[in-house]
């Protein structure tokens, strides 16, 4: 009760007048501020408190964040002293990394008759029957192909940032990653020497989504892509994620006006689900379109620059772009996010050089 209360003085009565208003920050620093100190003000791992570092170096919570990077690097083991060398090394097979350890499998589905059935959703496209499935290398991404088509991008009734709800023509047909990017694959760029090495990502279980990666490091990785295999592939922008993510849908979620468990991957939405990472890729319902974890898992890195509104967006889905911009969009919520974060339209911004264990991304290219 006393978080919430100093939620509601530090952000405003106004945050309580709109559904979605109240969990979604206000467009000003320093509510974002305080919505990615809210984020890992529990963690327990240092990169967390070095991001918010970096991102507000003489930020209100600046003080209590080194305090506790200074704990956490006071109370991580140490590394013992080398053995002395002996006189005749013994013979012993090089050291093998461990495995990762396996992850609990999805929690099996209650049979239909167990639970209330579902409201109807709405049936897929025509276009949802017509993706195919392209992948241009054993390393790469699997992509769904998408044709050209018009949707309405945004929300009236969500918050100001998602408004005004409004028309869009993609211009043309587009390719987008099933999944979102995985350790494995990133981990092909790092090896290629074209992507840098995280040890916070080399961490990670291969099929879990890459994580911790700033917008830089996702443009990094597309560039070497597309190097790599002739093809043009980019992040997607705003418009293709959120016409993407929809899966053909008109409703709040891609599955309909209600939280329904075991449809993305949220605190409050049901298993698989922990605390510690997100749950690998594909744990949950594919959308009409065949995508995976475009709610949840782990927010998603787009090519545009942050815009507080869509007054003045483009109607044909292109990137919406500005000069030198540095503050750029995710999408979709993360794992640790809770289930007000996972309507399609929710959005929020970040420092693109800044990396953050909730944002990873998802590829695009075109397609003829």
């Amino acid at each position: 009760m006393w978080r919430k209360l100093l939620i509601v003085w530090v952000l405003g009565m106004s945050f309580c007048t709109a559904p979605q208003a109240g969990v979604l920050p206000k467009d000003s620093a320093e509510q974002y501020e305080l919505l990615f100190w809210e984020s890992i003000k529990d963690s327990n791992h240092a990169s967390d408190y070095e991001a918010y570092l970096e991102a507000y170096p003489k930020g209100r919570f600046s003080g209590l964040a080194r305090s506790r990077l200074q704990r956490i690097k006071a109370s991580a083991p140490k590394t013992p002293p080398a053995a002395p060398p002996q006189a005749t090394p013994p013979q012993t097979a090089p050291p093998v990394k461990p495995e990762p350890a396996a992850k609990p499998a999805p929690a099996a589905k209650p049979a239909p008759a167990a639970r209330p059935a579902p409201p109807p959703a709405p049936p897929p496209p025509a276009a949802a029957a017509a993706a195919t499935e392209i992948r241009d290398c054993p390393s790469c991404p699997v992509l769904i192909s998408l044709p050209r088509a018009s949707f309405t991008m945004g929300s009236n009734s969500g918050h100001s940032s998602e408004r005004p709800a409004h028309a869009v023509s993609l211009g043309a047909p587009f390719a987008i990653g099933k999944y979102e990017v995985t350790v494995e694959q990133w981990n092909a760029c790092v090896e290629a020497g074209a992507c840098p090495r995280i040890a916070t990502v080399a961490a990670m279980a291969d099929n879990t989504p890459a994580r911790d990666l700033s917008w830089d490091d996702a443009q990094t990785y597309v560039t070497w892509l597309a190097k790599t295999t002739g093809k043009p592939y980019r992040l997607p922008t705003e418009a293709e994620w959120e016409y993407a993510a929809r899966g053909g849908a008109t409703t709040r979620y891609w599955w309909g006006e209600q939280m329904q468990p075991g449809k993305a991957g949220c605190k409050d939405c049901g298993q698989p689900w922990r605390q510690e990472e997100p749950a690998p890729v594909g744990s949950y319902a594919a959308n009409g379109f065949g995508l995976h974890d475009a709610n949840g898992s782990v927010w998603e890195w787009v090519a545009d620059c942050w815009h507080s509104a869509f007054r003045g967006a483009p109607s044909d889905g292109r990137a919406w772009d500005e000069a030198n911009c540095r503050v750029r969009v995710i999408r979709g919520g993360s794992w640790l996010d809770g289930a007000d974060y996972m309507p399609v339209t929710t959005r929020f911004r970040y420092d693109a050089s800044v990396r953050f264990t909730q944002n990873g991304f998802r590829i695009a290219r075109d397609v003829q």
